[in-house]
């Protein structure tokens, strides 16, 4: 059995800079903690573009950003 871990040493709402990866230097605000994972999602962090598509034949598809989480030991308070 995988033991589960109980705290991070971020939390939401705490400002994070990313200091390995490719998002090295950003900084942004903590949105969501992940704990069973260890993993935290940064607002402006990490952004990909997902595809949307219409869902009547009147409305058009659009592509939305989105944060995926990334690893909370990529990251340090500020």
């Amino acid at each position: 059995m995988k033991k589960v871990q109980t705290t991070m040493h971020v939390k939401k709402g705490d400002k994070v800079k990313v200091i390995t990866g490719s998002n090295k230097g950003k900084e942004g605000e903590v949105m969501r903690a992940l704990v069973a994972t260890n993993k935290i999602v940064v607002s402006g962090v990490n952004v990909v573009k997902k595809h949307k598509k219409a869902a009547n034949k009147n409305e058009k598809g659009t592509m939305i950003e989105m944060s995926l989480p990334i690893d909370a030991s990529n990251v340090k308070k500020i």
